[in-house]
């Protein structure tokens, strides 16, 4: 069981800042820019490469919340970074699809 299952259950403490049946978001305990959330499906899938068992509704539905997050956090206007990584070359320390929300700040470069 992953961390992030661990926080979906409630057997772990997070700063929530959304939830619904299919998703939740959170406050990244290490952050690298003032606004770091990540936003985790609840249905258990190792990265993007199993984004096929997910039907387009709910894929349609993570964007709009990260959307909503970014004009809560106000970087809506000024810019923010939607970050996923697949696999150990990619950085990946936690196989359980997740997605970044980074800003409040210029970021540099990604590559």
């Amino acid at each position: 069981m992953t961390i992030f299952e661990k926080i979906i259950n409630k057997e772990i403490s997070a700063h929530i800042i959304y939830e619904d049946e299919d998703f939740i978001a959170f406050n990244d305990n290490n952050p690298l820019a003032p606004v770091h959330i990540l936003v985790i499906p609840k249905m258990r899938s190792e990265d993007v490469q199993d984004i096929t068992s997910y039907d387009l509704s709910k894929l349609q539905n993570l964007f709009e919340i990260i959307k909503n997050i970014a004009i809560k956090y106000g970087v809506d206007k000024t810019g923010y970074r939607i970050l996923t990584n697949v696999g150990d070359d990619a950085g990946q320390t936690i196989k359980h699809m997740h997605f970044h929300i980074l800003g409040g700040k210029k970021l540099g470069k990604p590559c």
